[in-house]
């Protein structure tokens, strides 16, 4: 297992005009540490909010009965309503429940892109701030 240890790291845009929480076309990065440098690789960022294990456990359990799965299957953050069987429908009725439950409410345009139950459980923290 190799590890390595750097006192700084920066990433540097070939645009100034980016704006915040804006993402360039920058598909490679390359990092060099100690004066020895590393080839160019992907760069793939994963961005998650923290939303509580709690709401995360919820919005499963809201999801396993609007879809009325089993109370042993499988439902993550990461898993999406699609692949669990959820049609356009469905999701609605997801967000719905959601509302209920959290006493919130969502807008119909981030009711649709609601995609996985982290995206879900995100949203809700979000709002309840």
């Amino acid at each position: 297992m190799a590890s390595a240890t750097a006192s700084s790291v920066s990433f540097t845009s070939l645009s100034s005009s980016l704006k915040k929480n804006q993402v360039s076309h920058l598909k490679k990065v390359s990092v060099s540490f100690g004066g020895k440098s590393f080839k160019p690789v992907p760069l793939r960022f994963r961005v998650a909010c923290a939303a509580k294990p709690e709401t995360v456990e919820k919005v499963c359990e809201i999801v396993r009965k609007q879809l009325a799965l089993p109370a042993d299957s499988a439902i993550t953050g990461e898993s999406k309503f699609a692949s669990l069987g959820a049609d356009s429908l469905d999701t609605v009725e997801i967000v719905m429940g959601l509302e209920e439950e959290f006493e919130i409410s969502v807008e119909e345009e981030s009711a649709q892109s609601i995609t996985t139950v982290q995206e879900a459980a995100d949203m809700i923290e979000k709002l309840k701030e």
